[in-house]
């Protein structure tokens, strides 16, 4: 009972997240309207009624006398990614009348912004449900904690934990609200000015909007069952590019240009190492493709810019099957397992991480060389860090780089060990890595027809990546062990 009692103590904020989603939700009943899909009334209103219904019997909970610390916090997200992929299920299942695992793929994949998908009709399923799928992925692009925390009128401890506790969280302002309204602020406004971007390639409003929400989200659900290659147009593709680079940037350099602070935007070294790997690893893809897989120059250059911008970003939209060799493959597997800026919507291990990493080993390095009463000093964005939080900063950032190798490798022992393939080992990792780093690029291993076990791991597998591994720890470790401090 006393975990439980440690959970009470975040419970009030938890639930008026959960109302403000069941608010947000109402959304998608435009579509339903403006198409007169009227049988989506039921499936699509069980999601807000579940929502208030959960988030009321929650909030009600009477609060223990316990500190709310992180762990509890990291528990509580763990605990709502997975409600809210259950209840995002619900349309799925009562509308399409598919497997209730599939219906729980297709949301998990949504709500973390992955993109694989098992619908295989999408052409023809209501619209409702695809502009559901859009929206999963959009509200999920920065954290639904984060979402429910800017609409909050006054900001506690327990938000804030909260609020850090969901990956991805950037800081803006000194008032945790302040910074989630902010956020969802710039998100809003890329997300109309990228619509506008899009429309100019010729598609409909419809195909533009949607693709966008999933764009700037870095999700990768598309409005049709052939992805972005339904439109057979180089425009789209060419355009979507900088609307993948601008969802995978930290936003509060938007918030920077928005003060006028424009050089350092591009004096960020975050920035100037996106667009360095999405320069490098084009050229690499294309050449590739060009040398060794027989693709026409265009082709190639079209093909591999546009699926490597992809994958580092971690948006999942791909304008090719990826049936190619394995080092064009390989190049955009380690993009991948990069991703974006913390504080965007990308996935993966994160840039500033591979930052951090790469100037931890260089001070490392640097202290063997020098006298033993030496003191080195670690700088980072120009500034000297003390020691002693420097070895715990670096410390927990190889952690993260370490358990994400590790989830990679376990999951694909245990893909390798639960359904026998005839894809090559390699393919089954650049899926995996796929699914770690919330991306949605697929070589076809992972498929509707996949054995029930192999979905139910990949399921796992975003959920982990999503939340960056440790809030699952730290609740495996509190169910075990309790929150109590030891």
């Amino acid at each position: 009972m006393k975990r439980l009692g440690h959970l009470a103590t975040i419970a009030h904020d938890m639930g008026l997240i959960f109302e403000f989603l069941a608010l947000v939700t109402l959304v998608p009943f435009i579509v339903l309207i403006l198409y007169e899909e009227w049988e989506m009334i039921i499936p699509l209103g069980m999601v807000p009624f579940t929502f208030v219904t959960l988030g009321f019997l929650i909030s009600k909970v009477p609060k223990k006398a316990y500190t709310s610390s992180l762990s509890v916090a990291l528990v509580a997200v763990a605990l709502t990614w997975l409600a809210i992929a259950l209840i995002g299920s619900i349309p799925f299942t009562l509308a399409l009348d598919i497997p209730w695992t599939d219906s729980i793929f297709e949301a998990m994949s949504g709500w973390t912004g992955t993109g694989f998908s098992m619908m295989t009709a999408i052409d023809t399923m209501p619209k409702t449900l695809i502009f559901w799928r859009s929206f999963m992925q959009w509200l999920g692009g920065i954290g639904v904690i984060a979402f429910g925390i800017a609409m909050l009128s006054h900001s506690g401890l327990s938000q804030f934990q909260l609020y850090r506790s969901e990956g991805r969280s950037e800081e803006l302002m000194p008032n945790v609200v302040s910074t989630g309204r902010r956020m969802w602020a710039i998100y809003f406004f890329l997300t109309v000015v990228s619509t506008g971007l899009v429309l100019f390639s010729g598609i409909p409003l419809w195909d533009a909007v949607n693709l966008v929400m999933v764009t700037i989200s870095t999700g990768g659900f598309a409005p049709h069952d052939a992805g972005v290659l339904f439109y057979t147009n180089p425009l789209l593709e060419t355009l979507l590019i900088p609307v993948m680079i601008a969802g995978s940037l930290p936003f509060k350099l938007y918030f920077l240009v928005y003060r006028g602070k424009f050089r350092m935007f591009f004096k960020n070294s975050v920035v100037r190492l996106i667009l360095a790997l999405s320069l490098v690893g084009s050229l690499l893809v294309s050449f590739n493709l060009y040398l060794f897989n027989n693709l026409p120059l265009a082709d190639a250059i079209r093909v591999g810019t546009f699926c490597t911008i992809s994958g580092l970003t971690c948006t999942g939209l791909q304008n090719s099957s990826l049936g190619w060799l394995p080092l064009p493959l390989i190049v955009i597997m380690l993009l991948m397992m990069i991703g974006g800026a913390a504080g965007s919507t990308s996935g993966g291990i994160k840039v500033n991480r591979v930052i951090l990493g790469y100037e931890g080993l260089v001070w490392w390095f640097r202290r063997l060389f020098v006298r033993g009463n030496v003191l080195v000093p670690f700088k980072h964005e120009g500034r000297n860090i003390p020691v002693r939080i420097s070895e715990l900063e670096l410390s927990k950032n190889m952690l993260i780089i370490i358990l994400y190798a590790l989830m990679v490798f376990v999951a694909t022992i245990l893909l390798l060990h639960v359904a026998p393939t005839p894809f090559a080992v390699h393919q089954v990792v650049f899926e995996v890595i796929s699914a770690a780093s919330n991306v949605g690029l697929g070589l076809g291993y992972l498929t509707a027809a996949s054995p029930v076990a192999v979905k139910w791991i990949f399921i796992f597998v975003m959920w982990i990546g999503r939340l960056e591994i440790i809030p699952v720890l730290i609740l495996v470790m509190g169910i075990v062990r309790g929150f109590e401090p030891r």
